[in-house]
């Protein structure tokens, strides 16, 4: 496992876009992560959020604290992804920065993307909450492929 970056968060209470439209974007963004998180009958008790990154109504990622380990587990920390794109959590086992973070994002959606277009099995891919049909998957590719040439390598994400 590896160790947690905190250096590359910040506390939601000092995220900032790159204007303050983008900001009040990405609060938005937030309350659709702690919605997201909060579904689960599992989650804990959040104790902290910080921010990743983010871009207003296209993805942002969140790393929540729980005041405890998520039941039948040792996970103290779960990232979150959300934006227009299907929302997910991730562990922090093989994602210590936000970018990995993203990065694992983008590998477990097209797990799902192309499960639908081999129309295998989608029991052991990362459920996502759209009928599995060529369209939703075309649509899931093309935002995996922005996310990674245009998103992750061009954004100045304050993680490198």
């Amino acid at each position: 496992m590896s160790e947690l970056d905190m250096k590359q968060v910040v506390p939601v209470e000092e995220m900032k876009g790159d204007c303050e439209k983008d900001t009040n974007l990405l609060k938005e963004m937030l309350e659709k992560a702690i919605n997201y998180l909060e579904s689960y009958k599992w989650c804990p008790e959040i104790e902290k959020i910080y921010f990743g990154f983010g871009i207003g109504k296209i993805v942002a990622v969140f790393l929540f604290k729980f005041k405890g380990k998520i039941k039948d587990s040792d996970d103290e920390f779960l990232w979150v992804v959300v934006g227009d794109l299907p929302s997910a959590y991730l562990v922090i086992d093989n994602a210590p920065s936000p970018k990995e973070a993203l990065e694992g994002y983008c590998e477990l959606m097209e797990d799902w993307v192309n499960a639908v277009r081999n129309g295998t099995s989608l029991k052991d891919v990362y459920p996502v909450a759209a009928s599995p049909t060529e369209e939703h998957a075309r649509m899931l590719s093309s935002r995996i492929n922005s996310l990674r040439r245009d998103i992750i390598p061009q954004y100045g994400l304050p993680f490198e």
